[in-house]
């Protein structure tokens, strides 16, 4: 499970000092991360640290995101996605001539864990300041303060404040434990966009005034009509695509008959350990079914089930 590790202090205590920040800024050994419309950049040849680049010229602190310090030095992230291929190269010339913007998704696997955390926290706010631009309160315009957590209307009258969203999303694992005459099985479903084959846990988000644990037996009996009970927490994952938080579960079910809502599982199945010990990897080319990727609670969650069972 990646997102999760990671050896980034993000000294929030700085991020209203205003003086420090812009000395961490313009300091030399500042590192500086951009993002391009959500994407990374990684050297594809190696892709097992996120690239930093020269601070571009034209860029300034209220521009930027300050991330916090990593191995001691004060990390920047930014939007290049509006600049020009010659702007790019500017920051980029010092870099492997096999760099590029990657989806994070297709290289976290291979990131170093606390360098897909470093990416993925710059992802997700860079994502934030891109799509917040006008204030909430009264639709004037936004400007970036405290580091690029927060953003104040610029309107004087109202001065709102806006910070950045994490969506709740459950995600879940419905077993069927043994019984003398079966084995286990777990409930597994597919999106009609995933590549062909792939089957993975069930996931929704958490609706205003609604409990995780009842979130899960809501997504899953809307989604499969199976219904589930002693619903416990296992673990959870920053996803930041765009900006959630996977919050892992693992539930019995009640009722064994499946029925697929279309309009959110293409299908739907019931699988044992020894069916899915067969199964390969989201993105290999081999024919048959597949699990999810290996950096997401999905996959968690389905090695946890097969390591108990």
């Amino acid at each position: 499970m990646r997102y999760i590790e990671h050896t980034l202090d993000r000294a929030d205590h700085l991020r209203k000092d205003d003086k420090q920040l812009t000395n961490l800024f313009n300091h030399e050994q500042a590192r500086f991360y951009p993002i391009s419309g959500g994407a990374a950049w990684v050297d594809t040849a190696k892709p097992t640290a996120a690239i930093n680049v020269t601070k571009p010229e034209e860029l300034t602190l209220e521009e930027s995101v300050f991330l916090g310090f990593n191995h001691g030095n004060a990390c920047f992230a930014f939007s290049c996605t509006h600049h020009s291929e010659d702007q790019r190269k500017s920051f980029t010339s010092a870099s492997p001539e096999t760099a590029q913007f990657c989806d994070l998704r297709t290289v976290s696997h291979v990131l170093e864990h606390n360098e897909g955390s470093l990416l993925a926290y710059a992802k997700a706010l860079i994502g934030w300041q891109e799509s917040v631009r006008f204030c909430e309160l009264c639709g004037s315009g936004l400007r970036s303060i405290s580091g690029g957590h927060v953003k104040k209307c610029t309107n004087s009258g109202c001065d709102g404040l806006q910070f950045p969203r994490t969506d709740p999303a459950v995600i879940m694992l419905v077993e069927q434990p043994a019984t003398k005459n079966d084995p286990a099985r777990c409930l597994l479903g597919r999106n009609v966009n995933w590549p062909e084959g792939v089957f993975s846990t069930l996931a929704g988000f958490v609706e205003p005034g609604e409990s995780l644990e009842h979130a899960v037996i809501r997504e899953v009996q809307e989604e499969s009509q199976i219904k589930v009970s002693n619903v416990r927490y296992l673990a959870s994952q920053p996803w930041p695509f765009p900006r959630s938080i996977m919050l892992g579960f693992i539930a019995t079910a009640e009722t064994d008959n499946i029925t697929c809502d279309p309009t959110e599982l293409e299908d739907a199945r019931w699988f044992t350990k020894k069916e899915m010990l067969t199964f390969g990897d989201w993105g290999d080319e081999a024919p048959g079914l597949k699990l999810p990727r290996r950096d997401s609670i999905s996959r968690y969650l389905i090695n946890h089930w097969l390591d108990s069972v």
